[in-house]
């Protein structure tokens, strides 16, 4: 699962952004979905969560990084098809292993200072310059994937300027729900405010103290759910 996620150079790799990463699973396989895909100047950002995580999770994971890649790599545009045929391949496969497994899993299209958002996952949250923020909900622009062979009806796309000095914090739940040793949830308004202390920062340097906070907050607990955490910059 590491060997695939995206490298440092990929990340360097795209001229108007800044992207930086962690990636921590809670067992030794994990179930979040992160890849940075970039190809005849598109750029696709993924994010998802398999239900649950282990072994079982792990696979269905590198199956939608697998898909990804190549419809991405045939230059699939269309957001909303993108996402519509990777749901009917990842349904297929999930049927034929009868797992029971299936995923919130939403991407972020950048081109020309603005980015299309589609699918269903946690919210996104944009940070403007003048530390303004937006919290982008994704509830309604998809429908988890490999649950029913047709989402077409389900998958939309916003579209959200994105301008030089903008960041954007994409997470999975893992990150949202992590517990204190009292047992409180980290929560939106932890993430938010952590994002905000550090926002003018590189994006590098915005996870590391992001995860900082995080770890603070969770201390001795033992972590439950894969963390992931995910920071694109406007160069």
């Amino acid at each position: 699962q590491t060997m695939v996620l995206p490298t440092p150079a990929e990340h360097d790799g795209i001229p108007a952004l800044q992207i930086a990463s962690f990636v921590e699973p809670a067992d030794e396989v994990g179930g979040d979905y992160y890849d940075v895909l970039y190809a005849q100047g598109r750029a696709r950002i993924g994010i998802g969560d398999v239900t649950g995580h282990g072994v079982e999770s792990g696979v269905l994971m590198l199956m939608v990084q697998s898909v990804a890649r190549a419809l991405h790599e045939r230059g699939l545009d269309d957001p909303n098809v993108f996402l519509e045929v990777l749901n009917r391949a990842i349904y297929k496969n999930t049927e034929r292993t009868q797992s029971g497994k299936h995923l919130s899993l939403a991407f972020l299209d950048y081109a020309d200072d603005k980015v299309t958002i589609s699918g269903q996952h946690e919210e996104f949250i944009l940070i403007q310059q003048d530390g303004t923020v937006r919290r982008i909900d994704t509830i309604d622009l998809g429908f988890p994937i490999g649950l029913e062979e047709d989402i077409s009806d389900f998958v939309a796309t916003i579209d959200v300027p994105f301008k030089t000095g903008d960041m954007m914090v994409l997470y999975s739940d893992g990150v949202t729900e992590a517990e204190s040793e009292a047992g409180d949830l980290y929560e939106m308004d932890r993430l938010i405010n952590s994002a905000l202390r550090h926002h003018e920062k590189s994006a590098t340097e915005v996870v590391a103290a992001m995860i900082s906070d995080l770890k603070a907050h969770i201390g001795t607990q033992k972590v439950h759910d894969d963390i992931t955490l995910v920071i694109l910059k406007h160069r």
